[in-house]
C-alpha cells in the first residue's frame, strides 16, 4: 500500500459544545464503530499481544457511551461548524474523546499507590474463548510501521493516529490530548514527528480490528492447565451416561476416545524424526512429476532444533508467528509427518519448506535469534510438473528468490513490458537474463512485481526450462508462481513473452488470490474505424488453486499502443473458460479524427451483436462498430450460433 501525506482539517470551533445525550452518542458509535475500534487498538499498547488488543478496543468502544441521558462532561469537544459527517456531530466528538481517554489509561502501568482503573484490567466483554484473534496480516511496510510506532509512549501514538487517520491538525491534537488528561501534549507531538508520516498505512487491514483471523491457542499449555478439572468432568459424565443409557454403548461418539485423549498421528506429525524425506534421484524413474518426488535439499536437513520449532509452529503458532495463507488454504496442524523439501539459510533467515500433499507450509525465523517468526500456507493439491516447478524461499527488499525443481535445467527473468513484439512459440530467448542458481537449485534474488505500488513499468516473469520444454511464470505474491498460458480455453500451451507483453500490467488485479494459472487468448481482430488500424481483443483468465474465484478480463489492444486496455471484467463465471468459451465485451473508443464509437467483439461462434441503452446499434457477426457520444453507456447481448444469447462482461 502506498502511503501518502493527509491534508490537515481546519481547526473545530473554540465555543463551548452542546450537551450529547445518549441516543446521539449510540447513534455516532454505531455508525463509525469500526473507525473507533481502529484508533483504540492503534492507540493501545502492542505489548498487550495482539488478541489482547483486539478485545480490549472492542471492550473500550462499547463502553464509550454516556453513564446517564446526557454526557454531563465539560470536555466535550465541539463540532467543526464548517465541516460534514462525522466532523460535523458532537455525538462523534464524545465518543471519540472517551474511547482515546480509556485507551491511554488502559496503558499506563499498575502501581500500588491507587487502585487500577477499569481500562487497565483485562476486559469483562467480549470475551472469546478457546480462539485468538487477530487483524490480517499486511505487507512490510505495515510491519515497520507497527514496530516504530510501539516504540513510542502512549501519548505519542495518539497524536499520530489522530494527525493520520482523524486527520486533524496540531493545534486540535493538543485539545484532544489534553481534554483527554495528558499533561504534555506538546512533548506528545514532538516525539510523534519523529516517525516518517505514512498516514495511509493506517487504514491497512493489518490495524483493522473488526476483519479478524482465528487461530488457536497454546493447545499442548491449555491441556496441561486444564487435565485434572477435565478428567474429573470426563469421569462424572462417562458414569452420568452409562448409568442414564441402555445397554453398553458409549453414546452418539460410539468408540471414540474421550476428546482430550492424544492422537497418535497428531503427535508422530511433531516429530522431526519421522519427517519423509524422498531420495535425490526418486523423481528420475517415478510416474509423478511433482512436489511429492522433490528431495529434502539444504545446508540444515539434519538441524532437528530447527525442524522440530517448525513443525510446532505450524501445529500451534503463537502470538508472536505472523500466519498468512492464500484464500481457500487451510492453516491447521498436519494430519501427519509431511515431507521435508527444504531446510537452510536464506539471506537473513532460517527457511524450512513442507509439504504435507495439499498445502507448502513455509516456516522462517530470524537468525540473530529475534523472537517471533512468519508461517505462510499455499494450496498446491493436483500440481502437474508444470505447476510445481518452483516454491518462494523468501522475499527481501522488493526481491524473490525461488527454490527450483530438481528436474529444471536452466531459470532465466525477463521483463515482460520489454519482451520483443512478434515471437511466438515459447518464450523467445531474446531479452531474457540468466538468472544463477546454487547446486540445491536456489535462485539468485531478482525484482518481484508482487508488491509493486504506483504505475507499472515493469513486469517480470520468471522463465524455467526443463527437458519438456520453458515455461513462463510470475509471482504474484504467494508460495508458488503462476503459471502463463495462451490458446483457446481447453487447449492453453504455453505463452510468449511476447503475447503477455500488452497484458501484464493487468496480472496486478490477481495478486494475491491463491491464482494457479493465467491464460490468454485472442478471440476476435477488429478493424478500427476512420483508419485507426487494427484491435486484438484478448481475454485473460485466473484461475484458483480451489477452484472458486476466478477473474476474467477482457482487454482491447489497439494498433501502436504499447498496453491493453481493460474492457470489462468478472469473478466466478465460465465465460472464456473451457467449460463456456464464449465472450462478449465492449469499449467506447475515440478516433483519430475526434469521433467516439462503441466497439465490441465476440468469439467467433457470435452470430449477432446489439447494443442498447446510450447506444443503439446492431451487427450480424461478432464485431460491432457504432457511433456514440463520449461517456455514453450500453448494455451488449449477443446471438450465438446455436441460438443462445450471451450478455456483455462488465
Amino acid at each position: 500500500m502506498q502511503s501518502q501525506d493527509v491534508a490537515p482539517r481546519p481547526a473545530p470551533d473554540p465555543r463551548p459544545g452542546p450537551v450529547v445525550d445518549v441516543e446521539q452518542a449510540e447513534a455516532a458509535l454505531v455508525e463509525h464503530y469500526p473507525r473507533l475500534v481502529r484508533l483504540a487498538y492503534l492507540v493501545l499498547p502492542p505489548s498487550l499481544g495482539r488478541n489482547r488488543r483486539v478485545l480490549t478496543a472492542h471492550a473500550l468502544t462499547q463502553r464509550a457511551l454516556p453513564r446517564g441521558r446526557t454526557s454531563g462532561d465539560a470536555s466535550v469537544l465541539p463540532s467543526q461548524k464548517t465541516a460534514e459527517g462525522r466532523d460535523a456531530d458532537p455525538g462523534y466528538a464524545y465518543v471519540r474523546l472517551r474511547v482515546l481517554r480509556t485507551a491511554l489509561e488502559a496503558g499506563r502501568p499498575l502501581t500500588f499507590r491507587a487502585w487500577p482503573k477499569r481500562a487497565q484490567l483485562p476486559p469483562l466483554l467480549p470475551q472469546v474463548w478457546g480462539l485468538r484473534l487477530f487483524p490480517r496480516s499486511g505487507g512490510a511496510d505495515e510491519l515497520a510501521l507497527d514496530q516504530r510506532l510501539s516504540a513510542l509512549s502512549a501519548p505519542a501514538r495518539a497524536a499520530y493516529v489522530l494527525r493520520g487517520l482523524e486527520r486533524l491538525t496540531d493545534a486540535d491534537v493538543r485539545r484532544v490530548l489534553a481534554a483527554a488528561g495528558e499533561e504534555d501534549p506538546a512533548d506528545a507531538l514532538d516525539e510523534a514527528d519523529e516517525i516518517e508520516a505514512k498516514y495511509g498505512l493506517l487504514t491497512s487491514p493489518e490495524f483493522d480490528p473488526c476483519s479478524l483471523q482465528a487461530r488457536p491457542p497454546d493447545l499442548m499449555r491449555r491441556r496441561q492447565h486444564m487435565k485434572a478439572a477435565l478428567a474429573a468432568a470426563a469421569a462424572v459424565a462417562v458414569c452420568g451416561a452409562l448409568l442414564g443409557l441402555p445397554g453398553d454403548g458409549w453414546g452418539p461418539d460410539g468408540a471414540a476416545a474421550p476428546s482430550y485423549a492424544q492422537n497418535p498421528s497428531a503427535q508422530a506429525a511433531l516429530d522431526p524424526g519421522k519427517l519423509t524425506l524422498v531420495p535425490a534421484a526418486a523423481w528420475q524413474s517415478s510416474t509423478r512429476t511433482d512436489f511429492s518426488v522433490w528431495p529434502a535439499r539444504g545446508a540444515l536437513t539434519g538441524d532437528r532444533a530447527l525442524l522440530r520449532r517448525a513443525l510446532a509452529v505450524w501445529a500451534r503458532p503463537g502470538e508472536s508467528v505472523q500466519v498468512s495463507a492464500t484464500p481457500g488454504t487451510p492453516a491447521g496442524a498436519p494430519p501427519g509427518p509431511p515431507q521435508l523439501l527444504y531446510a537452510g539459510e536464506v539471506d537473513q533467515s532460517r527457511v524450512v519448506l513442507l509439504h504435507d500433499g495439499l498445502r507448502i507450509a513455509r516456516y522462517a525465523e530470524a537468525k540473530d535469534g529475534t523472537q517471533g517468526a512468519a508461517l505462510d500456507f499455499a494450496r498446491v493439491d493436483g500440481a502437474t510438473a508444470a505447476e510445481s516447478n518452483a516454491v518462494v524461499l523468501g522475499r527481501s527488499d522488493g526481491n524473490v528468490r525461488y527454490l527450483t525443481a530438481p528436474w529444471v535445467r536452466t531459470a532465466a527473468v525477463r521483463d515482460l513490458l520489454k519482451s520483443a513484439a512478434g515471437a511466438s512459440g515459447g518464450s523467445d530467448s531474446s531479452g531474457a537474463t540468466r538468472l544463477g542458481r546454487s547446486a540445491d537449485g536456489v535462485t539468485e534474488p531478482f525484482a518481484s512485481p508482487a508488491l509493486q505500488t504506483g504505475e507499472c513499468r515493469s513486469w517480470n516473469a520468471l522463465e524455467l526450462t526443463d527437458r519438456s520444454g520453458t515455461r513462463l511464470t510470475t509471482d504474484l505474491g504467494e508460495l508458488t508462481p503462476a503459471r502463463l498460458t495462451s490458446g483457446r480455453p481447453g487447449q492453453p500451451h504455453e505463452a510468449s513473452a511476447a503475447t503477455w507483453s500488452p497484458l501484464a500490467c493487468s496480472l496486478a488485479a490477481v495478486r494475491g488470490q491463491g491464482v494457479r494459472t493465467v491464460n490468454a487468448w485472442q478471440y476476435a481482430r477488429q478493424p478500427l474505424p476512420d483508419g485507426g488500424g487494427t484491435a486484438n481483443w484478448l481475454c485473460t483468465r485466473a484461475d484458483t488453486w480451489r477452484g472458486g474465484g476466478t477473474r476474467v478480463l477482457a482487454q482491447f489492444h489497439a494498433q501502436g499502443q504499447p498496453y491493453g486496455a481493460v474492457a470489462a471484467k468478472a469473478e466466478n463465471v465460465a465465460a472464456c473458460g473451457a467449460k463456456d468459451s464464449h465472450v462478449l465485451a465492449g469499449v467506447l473508443w475515440k478516433s483519430g479524427t475526434g469521433d467516439w464509437y462503441l466497439l465490441a467483439a465476440g468469439s467467433k461462434d457470435t452470430e449477432s451483436i446489439r447494443a442498447t441503452g446510450g447506444v443503439d446499434g446492431s451487427t450480424q457477426g461478432n464485431l460491432l462498430a457504432v457511433r456514440a457520444e463520449q461517456g455514453a453507456q450500453a448494455g451488449l447481448k449477443g446471438t450465438l450460433s446455436d441460438g443462445r444469447s450471451i450478455g456483455g462482461l462488465r
